[in-house]
């Protein structure tokens, strides 16, 4: 699993997924996130507020993200 843990921006996210012109304001991320969630089960992906997203198993969301 890549990022494991490791909490990823917005527009990190949107960096990687997109082009330069891609309208930032766009919802796209959040209904990606939200189909992932359906997916994978909500315990997998969890919103840090005002951070990004953080991917990790139902047992680990207690535990803080690993410093680099």
């Amino acid at each position: 699993m890549h990022h494991r843990g490791k909490i990823v921006s917005r527009t990190e996210l949107t960096e990687h997924i997109y082009d330069q012109d891609f309208d930032r304001e766009s919802n796209t991320i959040e209904v990606f996130v939200g189909r992932l969630r359906k997916k994978l089960g909500a315990d997998y992906i969890h919103t840090v507020r005002g951070l990004g997203y953080r991917l990790a198993p139902p047992d680990e969301k207690d535990e803080p993200s690993p410093k680099k």
